[in-house]
């Protein structure tokens, strides 16, 4: 072996086991003393209930959003297959029997044909045929709006809370930055950092717990008013449709022909 090679060996051996060492030294891993798992773990009783109500009002935002998504999709695809099926058909009672159930224009077109069917021989009967018909359709489309509505108001009240919620998790964390400084006499970074890490940690989940609320419920909202111009715009047709059917029945009956109204 020439002298070089040695000299080379003996350099490799000097310099690997300090590589090795600074390679250890580089993957251990240092725990988080400001992170979640140290705001739990050294949180008081305020702490964790804040972030319980946190992480209950963000769930309860999100299952919101997902089930009323889910309902607004079908209503509006229940109005393509009112333009598809409804309206080719012979007759509002053909029409009916071709939309599906658990369909809310179904819904006001049934509650429209029992209107104008029930309206003789009951104590409705001293309303206006045409007053009747617009009350009773107008009764169905109010409830589903108000079905549609339903969730909206946690999801305002959500996007207007959170933030304050995760502000009164904040005021807490520099109050205990504070109890710190006193109790130690003195301003240090150790004894405040924990602390300000927990308030800067609260402001930031009660501003990601109430941004999705608010543009959640902007967003259904604008949903919502689409899927309720369709159904009111069917409401109206089909107002339209039964009472000129029944004038056609009232005239039948007049010229001793069988009242049978073309609208049903």
């Amino acid at each position: 072996m020439s002298r070089f090679t040695r000299l080379l060996a003996i350099a490799a051996a000097a310099v690997l086991p300090a590589v090795a060492s600074a390679a250890e030294q580089t993957t251990q891993v240092v725990d988080n003393p400001y992170g979640l798992d140290a705001l739990w773990s050294q949180g008081d009783f305020v702490a964790h209930g804040t972030l319980v109500i946190l992480v209950a009002m963000s769930s309860w935002t999100w299952y919101i959003l997902v089930t009323k998504l889910i309902e607004q999709t079908k209503i509006l695809s229940q109005a393509n297959q009112v333009e598809k099926k409804f309206w080719k058909s012979a007759s509002v009672s053909e029409g009916i029997k071709a939309l599906g159930d658990d369909n809310p224009f179904r819904d006001v077109a049934t509650r429209g044909v029992e209107a104008i069917a029930h309206h003789e021989g009951t104590l409705v009967e001293q309303i206006d045929l045409n007053t009747w018909a617009t009350v009773s359709i107008q009764r169905s489309v109010d409830g589903i709006s108000s079905r549609l509505q339903n969730g909206l108001a946690v999801l305002a009240t959500v996007g207007s809370t959170a933030p304050f919620v995760g502000l009164f998790g904040t005021v807490w964390g520099i109050y205990h930055a504070l109890a710190a400084i006193s109790i130690a006499g003195q301003a240090s970074i150790d004894k405040v950092a924990g602390p300000v890490g927990e308030s800067l940690i609260m402001t930031a989940i009660g501003l990601a717990v109430a941004v999705p609320a608010v543009l959640g419920y902007n967003w259904l909202v604008r949903r919502n008013k689409a899927a309720l111009d369709h159904l009111r715009a069917f409401a109206s047709d089909l107002h339209a449709v039964l009472l000129s059917g029944a004038r056609v029945g009232e005239k039948s009956s007049v010229q001793g022909s069988s009242p049978v109204a073309r609208a049903a």
